[in-house]
């Protein structure tokens, strides 16, 4: 179904003249060798330029759409037009001279063979450059030795002559798709279990690169290399038929999905790649601001209010794409896992079910928002922030893998969100006694998804709720009210009745409400009397909501309903200030 849906995604691609065609896919090169008709280095092009990423400038290569390489583990395997400096000029590491010499000679063999019947000027001054080139005699080259520092150090080169890129030439172009095409191996061929034709099966299939974490060389998403993977003698990818066609077709989809930076996000270690049936861009453009946060010129009401139109069946237009709600849209969620690619989730339906989910759970995470909090949605990469300890100087600072991909899938699934969500906030909770919105917000989000007859839709609120008679959510506004006298009481103060009680009034109330009622009197003896009167009122409110005795414990969905009514108190309490102001 992957496989398919990627195969089908580079169609629509090749369909807009988006992606390479069979046998070329895209690279990036640093270098291109100018020759002369006599195959002669008479310069070298820099075909770097410079870029600004994270506040950094880097010098980034060219990408380019070139002969496609050949997927290396070991031994010596030469690309055809491009490669690094052992295979193109011999040398490298020298400790390792004799291998690099052999890395050029078979990348000679290569364009020697592909090129021997071509008819081209640029095929002949190539096939001049490497058979007159000498690796043991490079020093002598004045051209090289201003580069040469640079270029060892595996950086891609091609060449140019003439007035183009050596790769351009029509003749070496036919050349070189005949020779991709070309197969005498019998045995490999198979039926392909993408497209159901029989064809021939690769044995290795290209790597996927730019995802996070994974080999800079890229890595595979389907492999076999080793034996207990291996069943009925077949070796490699034999074992999961895929044809050179589908081969490419999905690799292609990949590494050009991911090429796209600005619509690739991350949640914990996981590359979440998003597309329509189709492939216009503007679904996918959408889908992330919905997911991620509003970007670019649009805003986060913006966001909201097309997520409005879209959910109700309503089309829209969006970066020059028509939006229709009823269009296939995919989630691919993509982690590393050593030199391979693991599939951390897989998610198929329609562009408005995908949209609808979505807005159902911003319902949900809707809560009462501090004046002076910035953002004004929660994002999924804000939830999962809220799960991790805040420390800069911590090296463990990405949120669980698999909660986050659970955390996904409940989302678009529309499915019960996972518990560790919930642990994960009620651990940051005790650990620094701190209930912001977010976190107020995940655990009404949870509590309405994941039904609990221990916290009542009563309390699932909004903003907060007076009316309610529920003892844990009484006992948070109480204890919200009591840590405002202290404040009154002693402005400035940095450390209040949170930072020590918070957790042990939450889980085993009748062992602490006593003792911060009795230090309340002393507070509200230092308060001016109307205001003193107000704050003594206020309290008494909600004491008047109890039975003689506080409970002796409260389990974890009743500390969730202490945690809503201490946030919505408080919050309440600073729209009032405000207000007054």
């Amino acid at each position: 179904m992957i496989l398919q849906a990627l195969t089908k995604l580079y169609e629509d691609l090749a369909d807009k003249g988006k992606t390479s065609r069979l046998g070329w896919s895209e690279g990036k090169v640093s270098y291109a060798l100018r020759i002369d008709d006599n195959g002669k280095l008479i310069d070298i092009m820099l075909l770097t330029s410079e870029e600004e990423r994270n506040g950094k400038k880097l010098l980034l290569p060219k990408k380019m759409v070139i002969p496609a390489p050949v997927k290396r583990s070991s031994g010596i395997s030469p690309n055809f037009l491009c490669d690094n400096s052992s295979y193109i000029l011999g040398i490298g590491d020298t400790n390792k001279k004799n291998r690099t010499i052999q890395c050029f000679l078979a990348c000679r063999n290569l364009h020697n063979e592909v090129l021997k019947d071509v008819n081209s000027c640029a095929a002949k001054a190539l096939l001049s450059f490497f058979n007159n080139w000498d690796p043991e005699k490079e020093e002598e080259s004045l051209v090289l030795a201003h580069y040469k520092e640079d270029i060892i150090k595996d950086a891609n080169i091609t060449f140019w002559y003439g007035d183009s890129f050596i790769f351009e030439d029509s003749l070496i172009m036919d050349a070189w798709n005949k020779q991709y095409q070309k197969s005498n191996d019998e045995d490999t061929e198979m039926v392909c279990l993408v497209t159901g034709e029989k064809g021939k099966v690769e044995a290795i299939h290209p790597s996927i690169k730019g995802i996070r974490g994974a080999q800079t060389a890229g890595a595979a998403l389907v492999s076999f290399n080793a034996d207990a993977f291996e069943s009925y003698s077949k070796k490699q990818n034999y074992n999961a038929p895929v044809s050179s066609y589908a081969t490419f077709a999905y690799t292609t989809a990949l590494n050009y999905l991911i090429a796209d930076r600005d619509n690739v996000n991350y949640i914990g270690d996981t590359a979440v790649l998003l597309w329509a049936e189709g492939a216009e861009v503007g679904f996918r453009s959408l889908a992330n601001m919905c997911l991620f946060g509003a970007k670019d010129n649009y805003s986060t009401k913006d966001i909201m209010e097309k997520m409005k139109r879209i959910a109700s069946g309503k089309k829209i237009e969006f970066d020059e794409t028509m939006i229709d709600p009823d269009r296939k849209f995919y989630v691919l969620g993509i982690a590393p896992n050593a030199a391979r690619l693991s599939i951390r989730f897989f998610w198929c339906n329609t562009f408005g079910k995908f949209i609808k989910n979505i807005e159902e759970h911003y319902k949900r995470l809707e809560i009462v928002k501090p004046e002076n909090e910035q953002y004004e949605d929660l994002p999924i990469w804000k939830i999962l922030k809220e799960t991790v300890r805040e420390n800069p100087n911590s090296k463990n600072t990405m949120a669980s893998p698999n909660m986050s991909g659970q955390l996904l899938q409940s989302i678009l699934s529309d499915y019960r969100y996972p518990a560790t969500l919930l642990n994960s906030i009620n651990i940051r909770i005790r650990a620094d006694r701190k209930i912001n919105r977010c976190r107020a917000a995940i655990i009404k989000a949870y509590y309405l998804k994941n039904k609990n007859v221990e916290i009542p839709e009563e309390v699932l609120k909004v903003a907060l709720n007076t009316e309610t008679k529920n003892i844990p959510y009484n006992l948070g506004r109480l204890f919200a009210v009591l840590e405002n006298i202290q404040q009154k009481a002693n402005p400035g103060i940095n450390t209040t009745i949170r930072d020590k009680y918070l957790n042990s009034a939450s889980s085993t109330p009748a062992v602490v409400f006593p003792i911060l009622l009795n230090l309340s009197q002393k507070h509200l003896n230092k308060i001016p009397v109307g205001l003193q009167v107000a704050l003594s009122k206020e309290m008494q409110d909600i004491m008047d909501k109890f039975d003689e005795e506080f409970p002796k414990r409260l389990n974890l969905a009743q500390q969730g309903s202490f945690q809503l009514g201490y946030y919505h108190q408080t919050q309440a309490r600073y729209q009032s200030k405000s207000k007054e102001d």
